[in-house]
């Protein structure tokens, strides 16, 4: 049995960001999300870590874990308050952002 991490790229009004982010599970790339796109990546139930990136930019790492037949989901954005936006050219680590649904 798996469960089923999926990942929603949304824009929020205007985003500079609008390439398709790396996805990242347990270290390795699993593929990738389009802007306004979902897709759905089968895992093996346990805890496990994502995070989405974009050329140098990246988001800061998430934990989760995943039951058997468990669908995960989470929404990833390059929105951000202008003050972290700006800041995010000096430290990429702040230009992406995952939240779990």
């Amino acid at each position: 049995m798996s469960a089923t991490l999926k990942l929603t790229h949304k824009a929020i009004g205007a985003e500079v960001r609008r390439g398709p982010y790396d996805v990242v599970v347990d270290g390795e790339r699993v593929g990738s999300v389009e802007m306004n796109h979902t897709i759905e990546i089968s895992i093996e139930p346990g805890r496990h870590t994502l995070q989405v990136r974009n050329g140098r930019n990246s988001s800061g790492t998430q934990t989760f874990d995943a039951a058997e037949e468990e669908i995960v989901a989470f929404r990833c954005t390059g929105k951000r308050p202008l003050p972290i936006f700006l800041a995010s050219f000096v430290v990429p680590r702040l230009a992406l952002k995952l939240v779990r649904d």
